[in-house]
């Protein structure tokens, strides 16, 4: 945003402010032509700031998943490496149920095995840098099972979101199910 010119700087301001609410209310297929008329701007404009539906997602999440990273750096002092990770995948999970769009905008970026690039700041990179310590020592500390990725854990968290989205509490749903996959479909007596 620096460097813009002041309306440039408000437009941007408006339009993220009219597609944080339309992506509350109809998740990621939030109209981007419904943002642009809403905040009083043209389509070009809002893609002039977003180019893709992506990069507005990302925006609009983007305060969202500073604190989930937040929350997995205070999670990495945790004297019990599980109990950190299973906390830390809750919170994503409840963010992920509690913000339409957040699982979808999620899914369009596929796991690969290569590096994020230096400065690659969208929302999964941000997340998976923030969530592979406390895997990594929950895997060190023989806590989860061997072979465990944070993309495996991040697949776990969106499905279920994307599967409880349409239910009547979908908050509730969604734990009954992560409960159920975490203690595992037939605990041994």
């Amino acid at each position: 945003m620096t460097g813009q010119r002041a309306d440039a700087r408000r437009n941007y301001s408006r339009i993220l402010a009219v597609a944080e609410a339309e992506v509350a209310q109809h998740g990621a297929a939030a109209s981007l032509e419904q943002v642009a008329r809403t905040a009083g701007v043209g389509s070009a404009t809002v893609r002039r700031h977003f180019p893709t539906r992506q990069a507005l997602l990302e925006a609009v999440f983007q305060e969202r998943v500073q604190t989930l990273c937040e929350r997995a750096d205070e999670l990495s002092r945790a004297e019990d490496s599980r109990a950190a990770l299973l906390e830390w995948l809750h919170d994503l999970l409840a963010y992920a149920v509690g913000a339409r769009g957040l699982a979808d905008a999620l899914t369009f970026e596929p796991p690969t095995d290569a590096p994020a690039e230096p400065g690659q700041h969208s929302c999964g990179a941000m997340i998976e840098d923030a969530a592979t310590p406390l895997l990594r020592r929950a895997l060190c500390d023989g806590a989860v099972r061997p072979g465990t990725t944070f993309h495996d854990l991040l697949t776990l968290a969106v499905g279920i979101a994307l599967a409880t989205e349409h239910h009547t509490e979908p908050s509730v749903q969604a734990d009954r199910l992560f409960v159920l996959a975490v203690e595992g479909l037939s605990p041994s007596p």
